[in-house]
């Protein structure tokens, strides 16, 4: 089930900007297709604990800098996630200030994930060395 989770945010010092991005089910995150990216922004050691399988980390506060790594994923689904919903939040809005237009957010986050005992993934592979191939679009 999709709904729309309300993020608001500040921007730097001259007031609010808000958005809203659609949340994803985390049953529908496990049948995603491959191509889908399954993004976690915490910490590498958050990320080592315990992760939504095939899920990639790139931490909240480096994904400005490392977006080149996510050039194929401009149009494809994005699934974002933290811990509770905040920084997942900010990663969210960097990606769509950057023209990422297929972001999602899981519901619940990964304390949501733990709740509903879903399998989780503890291998320590954190870098974005396992991003999925996304298939090349189809020109019209």
């Amino acid at each position: 089930m999709n709904r729309m989770f309300p993020v608001v945010l500040l921007a730097l010092a001259c007031g609010t900007q808000s958005f809203q991005i659609t949340e994803i089910s985390p049953e529908d995150v496990l049948s995603a297709p491959p191509s889908t990216l399954i993004l976690d922004v915490r910490s590498p050691e958050e990320f080592a604990s315990g992760h939504v399988p095939n899920a990639v980390n790139i931490p909240h506060d480096e994904l400005a800098t490392r977006l080149t790594e996510l050039q194929d994923f401009r149009s494809a689904p994005v699934v974002v996630y933290c811990e509770r919903g905040g920084r997942a939040g900010k990663a969210a809005l960097v990606l769509t200030n950057s023209g990422f237009s297929n972001i999602r957010h899981l519901a619940g986050d990964m304390s949501g994930w733990r709740k509903q005992n879903l399998p989780v993934d503890a291998s320590s592979s954190v870098g974005s060395e396992n991003i999925p191939s996304v298939a090349p679009l189809k020109s019209s």
